[in-house]
């Protein structure tokens, strides 16, 4: 039985290295290689003229350079642009594309589902199958550039900006997303600057704690709510991690990073009569006093089989406003792509949970499982 071929794409520039030192060649050959796939969109090893026949062959024997597979584009009437990508036999993932001016912001899934279940949130509601790989990952930054014919064309590429909101919960499919925002960063990659790759997280602090170590893309955290009592119902990993411990975690994070005036967006989703009252607005103001942060306020966003309800736009207006005069930097973000269901909140895929894994991982998030929480100690 002959041996699978490893899948190059999703290898960051250090695994890349160590695969061409195994098959006894230079680091320069990594850097090449990471160029023709990310820059050139190559994936055919025929085609990288600038390495030997002998190597080429060397590589076609052993490995192979494979996207995930694209099923459909939906483009919505505002520009945002909306993909259907298979990443397993009945597994399939969405990725969402938002053009602002001169910016296009890429939203980025990690993983099939999400075993996190935060009420407001429609992907959480579908169940949770597995961790996308590094290559499924960084695979829909890849047919992103492909989907605008964009390779080549470094200085006026598409995808400016990567934010990890997608599908999943990040921070628990850990070194595959850190392998994928490497790339992303990476010059011989895709090069985009540490400030335009953001990593959203619902608040898995040991996790976050270990990103520090290895990581210094940009920080974004979920949090929804002004107190553990209410945030415990819209976000239940909560209860595991309160929002003290988080914005400690967080608080970490930015300030062992060489520039010290990055700051933490912080996500509120505001939803009718459950977050968005002038009392919470002052709460929220409380809490994150001295905390370096800027305020992204998500009016929520309706989907199928939820009992919530979109704030008015009185109600926004009065929240950021409140927060405003508290001295926040406060925005308030645009509904883009509701039209595709490509809008915050509603993205769903589609996946079969046959064993009920979702409910079980959950379980085992909650008691601290150190095989699903590896990064713990």
């Amino acid at each position: 039985m002959s041996q699978a071929k490893v899948n190059l794409l999703g290898m960051s520039p250090t695994k890349m290295e160590a695969f061409f030192a195994q098959l006894g060649e230079k680091p320069f050959r990594a850097r090449q290689l990471l160029k023709w796939i990310h820059q050139r969109g190559v994936i055919n090893f025929d085609d990288m003229t600038d390495m030997s026949k002998s190597l080429r062959a060397k590589l076609a024997e052993v490995a192979e350079i494979r996207p995930p597979e694209m099923l459909s584009q939906a483009d919505s009437k505002d520009g945002t642009r909306k993909w259907i990508i298979r990443v397993g036999e009945d597994s399939m993932v969405e990725a969402v594309y938002i053009p602002e001016g001169e910016r296009g912001t890429l939203c980025v899934s990690s993983q099939v589902g999400c075993s996190l279940d935060c009420s407001f949130c429609s992907t959480g509601k579908q169940g949770f199958q597995r961790d996308l790989t590094a290559s499924e990952i960084i695979g829909q930054v890849w047919l992103a550039n492909e989907s605008f014919d964009s390779f080549g064309l470094t200085k006026s590429r598409a995808v400016t900006n990567v934010v990890m909101m997608g599908m999943g919960e990040p921070l628990l499919n850990f070194d595959n997303v850190v392998d994928a925002m490497t790339l992303m960063m990476d010059d011989n990659a895709y090069g985009i600057s540490k400030r335009r790759v953001t990593l959203s997280t619902s608040g898995v602090v040991p996790a976050l704690d270990k990103l520090a170590e290895v990581s210094d893309a940009s920080l974004a955290i979920s949090l929804h709510a002004p107190t553990d009592e209410l945030r415990n119902t819209l976000v239940p990993v909560n209860k595991k991690y309160p929002i003290a411990e988080l914005l400690r975690s967080a608080q970490d994070y930015i300030g062992g990073q060489s520039d010290k005036r990055r700051t933490v967006t912080v996500e509120y989703t505001l939803i009718a009569g459950i977050n968005d009252q002038p009392e919470h607005a002052q709460q929220l103001a409380t809490l994150l006093t001295d905390f370096p942060c800027k305020i992204n306020l998500i009016p929520f966003n309706p989907f199928p089989g939820s009992d919530y309800q979109r704030p008015s736009k009185n109600a926004v207006q009065r929240f950021w406003e409140s927060l405003n005069r508290a001295g926040f930097v406060v925005t308030v973000r645009k509904t883009r792509g509701d039209d595709i269901d490509g809008a915050c909140g509603q993205l769903v895929g589609n996946f079969k949970d046959k064993t009920r894994r979702s409910e079980r991982y959950k379980k085992r998030i909650e008691s601290g499982d150190e095989q699903v929480v590896k990064f713990v100690g």
